[in-house]
């Protein structure tokens, strides 16, 4: 069977995470993928390689793209976009918000060779505003829109960055996949293409959408006197720790926050678990499950009260002790038979051979024009009529472009001169 997107054709302009993410998922849906990158690659291509010009980062971030390298700073390389435009369906482009201009692969001159094109452009900050024009990365991101702030992570008496992953970036990738299937939808009924504006401010603040609302009626004005104090603070030279210690002195009360026994990680004998109880039903099963007794379910039950924290911090300590006393095996176990959400805290190395990681066709096998056989995390949906399937390990660094040059009528002589002249590889 053919992939949802079989047919459609796709020139992508990224580099690093968002834009090549988002260009591979609908690679995995069957697009045909064409990457351009400098002559020199994506910057990605020599992070931490393992091999020249290939690392773990860009292998499993490119699946099921040809690359053709072109210099777009010189005439000839923007003469053969202008080539290709005319057959794509889609554009993907990721870089400073004044490179597409300099390049000459700005919306509106490529969309004016092709009106049907579908052009996502993908921005640090968005295109209005006055950070409108500043480059950024996830990190930046993280740190404009409080997801830093929020993780409570203090080293040196500075937040630090989530780590373990990018958020705004691969949520970024995402909203690009998403949203060009859903302009390539509306193509289909209007004939018309469009322009897609996606960046890394937006989607770090969607994955914070319940810290983010304010209902006017109650919070406004408490946000507004908060909010001033720490501009005080801030004004005033305070350090960083200080400060943070104030908001999340300040957001416990306001939010409600309790300290719980239900939906948090803990050592077992052997390990370490997490559980997640999320609703009262959930909750009495895990307190039943444990043999204590929460004053949440008593009448009369106040939860920002003194008697509710002091009781909870209790009560914290009683979990824990008890789950020292079992190995995580035999917590899933008893768990499981009373239907308390539960599952052992892993490694994400560890999971390439996981039975359920696998049996799900999460793993897929490739093999790699350069480093050999991969093994990356498959695709993240299942569709029964038109089913992903990744045949295309990522591309070496102009592994494609005689191949894409002679599909698009350029002789052997041209595409010698183009490579003579630096235009390509």
């Amino acid at each position: 069977m053919s992939g949802a997107l079989d047919g459609i054709r796709i020139l992508e302009f990224t580099e690093i995470i968002a834009g090549p993410f988002g260009g591979m998922l609908l690679a995995d849906m069957g697009a045909d993928v064409i990457k351009i990158e400098p002559p020199w690659g994506d910057p990605w291509r020599h992070a931490a390689p393992i091999e020249p010009g290939e690392s773990k980062t860009f292998i499993s971030l490119n699946r099921g793209k040809r690359s053709l390298p072109l210099d777009l700073t010189r005439q000839e390389g923007r003469d053969v976009v202008y080539h290709l435009i005319a057959d794509a369906d889609v554009v993907i482009i990721n870089y400073r918000p004044d490179v597409p201009y300099n390049l000459g692969i700005d919306y509106e001159t490529l969309s004016a060779i092709n009106p049907r094109l579908i052009y996502c452009e993908n921005t640090a900050f968005g295109r209005n505003g006055p950070h409108s024009q500043r480059p950024g990365y996830d990190i930046i991101a993280q740190s404009m829109t409080g997801l830093m702030a929020s993780e409570d992570k203090i080293e040196n008496g500075v937040p630090q960055q989530v780590a373990s992953t990018p958020v705004a970036d691969f949520s970024t990738g995402i909203a690009t996949a998403w949203s060009v299937c859903a302009a390539l939808y509306h193509r289909e009924r209007s004939g018309k293409g469009q322009k897609i504006e996606t960046n890394l401010l937006g989607s770090a603040l969607a994955a914070q959408s319940m810290r983010f609302m304010e209902v006017a009626s109650a919070d406004t004005e408490r946000r507004s006197e908060f909010f001033d104090s720490l501009q005080l603070m801030r004004d005033s030279g305070i350090p960083y720790k200080d400060i943070h210690a104030y908001y999340r002195e300040h957001f416990d009360s306001w939010r409600g926050r309790v300290t719980s026994i239900y939906y948090r990680t803990y050592q077992a004998a052997d390990g370490a678990l997490a559980v997640g109880c999320l609703s009262d039903p959930l909750r009495k099963r895990l307190i039943d499950v444990l043999g204590l007794h929460d004053i949440r379910f008593d009448p009369n039950y106040d939860m920002l009260s003194d008697e509710t924290r002091i009781f909870n911090e209790k009560l914290v300590a009683q979990a824990e002790a008890i789950f020292l006393k079992k190995t995580v095996a035999e917590w899933l176990t008893v768990l499981d038979a009373a239907g308390v959400p539960a599952g052992p805290v892993r490694f994400v190395e560890e999971l390439v051979t996981d039975e359920q990681v696998v049996s799900n066709g999460l793993v897929v096998e490739l093999n790699h024009s350069v480093v050999g056989k991969i093994k990356m995390v498959g695709p993240l949906v299942k569709m029964s009529e038109t089913p992903l399937q990744p045949t295309l390990a990522s591309p070496a660094l102009g592994e494609h472009t005689a191949e894409l040059l002679k599909a698009y009528g350029y002789t052997p002589d041209q595409i010698h001169h183009l490579r003579e002249q630096g235009i390509t590889l």
